[in-house]
């Protein structure tokens, strides 16, 4: 099984996220942690972030939920940005926080 590594920040924004987001949101890494491969519409890749990011889709009577995700990295599932989602299209400056975020981690990695 491979590791989850959580950014700071997005494991502070998971934590406000209701308790059934977060159940989900728990089993869905665990499948990724154990090899499984996610699809829609749980799991959409976002290509507009990166290469080889994907983010899983919640939804529940009080929102909609959304988790930046990063297979790609040997040190293991690399989860980097989670938000709450306000409108259809994702918006401009999550997927930059997103790509931020994502680059600290790997810059943790060297």
């Amino acid at each position: 099984m491979r590791p989850a590594l959580f950014h700071p920040a997005a494991k502070a924004a998971i934590r406000v996220f209701p308790k059934e987001v977060r159940r989900e949101l728990g089993k869905a890494i665990y499948d990724l942690q154990c090899g499984e491969s996610l699809g829609m519409p749980l799991s959409k890749t976002m290509s507009s972030v990166a290469s080889g990011v994907s983010e899983l889709r919640f939804r529940d009577p009080s929102g909609i939920y959304r988790v930046f995700y990063f297979l790609r990295s040997v040190k293991g599932v690399l989860v980097f940005h989670a938000f709450t989602k306000k409108t259809q299209k994702t918006p401009a400056r999550e997927i930059e926080i997103g790509r931020k975020r994502l680059q600290e981690l790997i810059d943790e990695e060297t």
